[in-house]
């Protein structure tokens, strides 16, 4: 949710040009993160919880992709905070699988 919080700051600042394209697409793939955990999380089966945080975890990598090509056409800097959250909610969300993965096949 913090994530999502700092993709809008960061995506506030985009030109008004972007309203339809890169900041509604960022902002777009950063609410699917926590939102797929949470429906992950209310399915009945471990295997569906985990192909939810696989799309949490893509979702995640497409956010932080977003924010490079932001950078790089100059419409902001990168942000350090937001690229050492997102590597851990990554290290996160892959621990989650694992662990789930694990139990799964016990």
């Amino acid at each position: 949710m913090h994530l999502v919080e700092i993709v809008y700051a960061f995506s506030s600042r985009f030109p008004d040009s972007e309203r339809f394209g890169l900041t509604s697409q960022i902002r777009r793939s950063a609410i699917s993160i926590p939102s797929n955990i949470a429906e992950g999380a209310a399915r009945r089966s471990t295997a569906e919880y985990l192909r939810f945080l696989s799309i949490a975890r893509g979702s995640l990598s497409e956010t932080d992709t977003q924010m490079q090509i932001a950078a790089r056409l100059g419409f902001v800097e990168r942000s350090p905070e937001a690229g050492e959250l997102m590597d851990q909610v990554f290290k996160k969300l892959t621990a989650m699988m694992r662990s789930l993965d694990k139990r799964a096949g016990e």
